[in-house]
């Protein structure tokens, strides 16, 4: 039996994408069993994808070494028959848990001298793979084999319940009577991809004036923007940033109508969930992560200083959000639910 351990990424957004990697395994090998050692958080979301068959919680935050927790981790894994790693974070320590664990097959992109620990450690053409999935999915192939020529059935599609959205709605005292407009106004990468708090108050209240209800989705970092929007609405939207899980936001979020986004995790999981979706784009670029569905629009004013890929302007004017009128996103919103 073929059974691959796969080390995830440590990004909401990312681990979305790795979805790809899962479905071009099970399309090879029906019967191949995938689990995935990731972060605690991304639970949730692996169990929302059909292909993975177990999630197992990686104890090491995000940029520790913890060597002795990894090689004990490794060596409890020795006797699980894994016949293959696919390491998809480039770190050195992220290769380290499969070499520990004995996994014959460790397979890589060779970044950091690790073809020390990666006995498949491959050079990374970006030219050949300019999309982020497309380096994932090569990571599932024989080394220069070339990627499929109709990758679309691979894109990455969450399953969400009945049962869940409706406990989900239940548990927030929400329903889904009238049209959802979702906006998800974070990013956790920094506050020069955050389109301003006016710009999503002035589509909220375009939007409740023709009937919908609006619901703002982030994280406890995220409260401070959606306090904005709640000022600027006359507290007319659901607040949800910091009160929902990220199970329960993926679910509320599967009953939306349409969904604004900055380029974030939520994005990409809104994608992945086929909502039309509205995605803004600042500082960062849709031509290495962009949102994977056809009903998915990205918007952008395309400044000659974009993309920069800075956390914070290093103009100082960040233009390229502030600049950027709610009037074109209005307009793409009714593109995509028409």
């Amino acid at each position: 039996m073929n059974k691959i351990l796969v080390v995830g990424p440590a990004w909401v957004g990312d681990m979305v994408m790795a979805q790809c990697l899962f479905k071009l395994l099970k399309k090879r090998d029906p019967h191949v069993v995938i689990d995935v050692l990731a972060p605690a958080w991304s639970l949730p979301i692996l169990e929302r994808m059909p292909e993975v068959a177990k999630g197992m919680v990686m104890p090491i935050g995000h940029g520790k070494l913890a060597l002795g927790t990894r090689y004990h981790l490794g060596k409890n894994l020795r006797h699980q028959g894994y016949t293959q790693a696919i390491v998809l974070p480039n770190s050195f320590k992220s290769a380290l848990i499969p070499w520990f664990a004995h996994i014959p097959l460790r397979t890589g992109w060779n970044r950091e001298l690790r073809n020390i620990i990666l006995n498949d450690a491959r050079r990374l053409d970006k030219k050949r793979y300019p999309l982020m999935i497309e380096r994932f999915m090569a990571l599932g192939l024989n080394k220069n084999e070339n990627l499929p020529d109709n990758t679309k059935d691979l894109l990455p599609k969450l399953q969400v319940s009945e049962k869940s959205q409706e406990a989900a709605l239940e548990k927030h005292q929400l329903n889904h009577h009238k049209p959802i407009l979702a906006i998800c106004p974070g990013a956790e990468f920094g506050p020069a991809k955050r389109w301003p708090a006016e710009h999503y108050a002035t589509i909220a209240m375009k939007k409740i004036a023709e009937g919908w209800q609006v619901w703002i989705f982030g994280s406890p970092n995220d409260k401070a923007v959606a306090d904005d929007i709640m000022l600027f609405t006359e507290q007319l939207c659901v607040d949800l940033t910091g009160r929902t899980s990220l199970a329960e936001a993926i679910d509320l979020l599967g009953l939306a109508s349409a969904i604004v986004s900055n380029d974030s995790g939520l994005m990409h999981i809104a994608a992945a969930l086929q909502k039309p979706l509205i995605a803004v784009y600042g500082p960062t670029s849709a031509a290495f992560t962009p949102p994977l569905h056809d009903k998915a629009k990205v918007i952008s004013i395309n400044l000659a200083c974009q993309p920069c890929f800075q956390r914070q302007c290093p103009l100082k004017h960040q233009r390229c959000m502030k600049d950027l009128p709610p009037q074109l996103v209005l307009n793409a919103i009714e593109e995509v639910i028409a």
